[in-house]
């Protein structure tokens, strides 16, 4: 059996990778306006790759840019992220159980790996953080990709995923929520190894409720600004 062949970085996708993890855990922060001269120098890039990573992040709506007012951090109001959380909920809700009934018993065998190395993760960030880089390491992603439902897919792995990340990492950091919601996502998991589709899905609806609940939560004390 032939090897696949190994993919190399271009500049332009390190730049890519460097700018969205960036943005991701906060570096660049929601609503913050950037600049090509700063960028370069911030983030040691160079013009050519840095112009296309720009682009690709905004194609990912990560970015906005605005005539006359050039290109800045994308950012959502308290309300519509509360909303968006709504979505989730009930979109992901049909993803776990889905993935309950479609998900392969291998696959459920790597997604149980996975939260394995989530554990570790955590354990190095001394509890203090939960973050997940984005696709396959990424437990929404894979239960998204797991549902076998194309277009449910496409809508929860599209803007919608880059941008919620965003928020999804900042709330990661909360006392005790690392540990808490590997342990959701650990139930979640056990729900879909044994196809029980509607258990997944009330507990990963119940996950999303619970993270949505936090932010308001945090909203109210003043801890997460928006």
């Amino acid at each position: 059996m032939a090897e696949a062949p190994i993919q190399t970085l271009t500049r332009a996708d390190e730049a890519f990778d460097c700018l969205q993890t960036a943005i991701v855990t906060g570096g660049l922060a929601p609503g913050e306006k950037i600049g090509e001269v700063e960028l370069c120098s911030r983030f040691n890039l160079t013009r050519g790759p840095l112009r296309e990573a720009l682009g690709r992040l905004e194609s990912r709506g990560l970015l906005v840019r605005r005539p006359h007012a050039g290109v800045s951090v994308v950012s959502v109001s308290a309300s519509e992220l509360l909303e968006l959380y709504r979505i989730r909920e009930v979109m992901e809700g049909l993803a776990a159980k889905q993935a309950a009934e479609r998900m392969t018993d291998e696959e459920i065998r790597d997604l149980q790996a996975t939260l394995d190395s989530h554990e570790k993760m955590i354990e190095q960030a001394q509890g203090q953080a939960y973050y997940q880089a984005e696709g396959d390491y990424d437990f929404h992603h894979r239960i998204a990709t797991g549902s076998r439902n194309t277009k449910l897919a496409q809508m929860l792995l599209g803007d919608l995923y880059y941008m919620v990340r965003m928020y999804r990492y900042r709330l990661s950091t909360s006392a005790g929520r690392p540990h808490l919601a590997l342990g959701e996502h650990r139930r979640i998991v056990e729900a879909i190894a044994q196809r029980d589709g509607e258990l997944a899905e009330f507990l990963m609806k119940r996950h999303i409720n619970a993270a949505r609940l936090n932010i308001e939560k945090k909203i109210e004390e003043g801890v997460l600004t928006i």
